[in-house]
């Protein structure tokens, strides 16, 4: 019974580690799997408590810091950037006005629904902004005032 209250306690800390992508609850959810094997094999109550400390600290010490240098951001690492991250820093232009709510852009030649990054500037049609970044389908633009990269 222990060992399904373990595996229990794993598969909660790894749903909670998708909502949260801080790479840390899912190694606690290691620990709790391993707890789990200690109580699957009869282990006392201690020793499961001991074993889900230790995997849940070393796999966080060790393991933690390579993961985090391989989710860094193309930018960072030096790698050539694809998908969402090739669009940050492009320049686009204006299609339908923009604003803090709504607007459309073109960039390469996609069409993107956009808004402005403060909230309170207006781009009019025609006009050039850079991508600052991107919040899931919508393109966060500011005034072009960088040259062409």
């Amino acid at each position: 019974m222990e060992a399904v209250l373990w595996i229990v306690l794993g598969i909660a800390l790894a749903i909670a580690e998708a909502f949260t992508a801080t790479f840390l609850l899912i190694f606690f959810g290691l620990g709790a799997f391993a707890a789990a094997g200690a109580a699957a094999l009869g282990a006392p109550l201690l020793l499961q408590v001991i074993v889900f400390a230790l995997v849940s600290g070393l796999s966080v010490t060790a393991l933690r810091p390579i993961v985090l240098r391989h989710a860094r951001p193309a930018l960072e690492s030096g790698e050539t950037p694809f998908g969402v991250e090739a669009i940050e820093g492009t320049q686009a232009t204006v299609l339908e006005e923009v604003d803090g709510a709504r607007g459309m852009i073109k960039i390469d030649g996609e069409l993107w629904q956009a808004r402005s990054f403060d909230g309170h500037e207006k781009y009019l049609p025609g006009e050039r902004v850079r991508v600052l970044k991107v919040n899931g389908a919508t393109a966060i633009v500011w005034r072009d005032e960088l040259p062409n990269l």
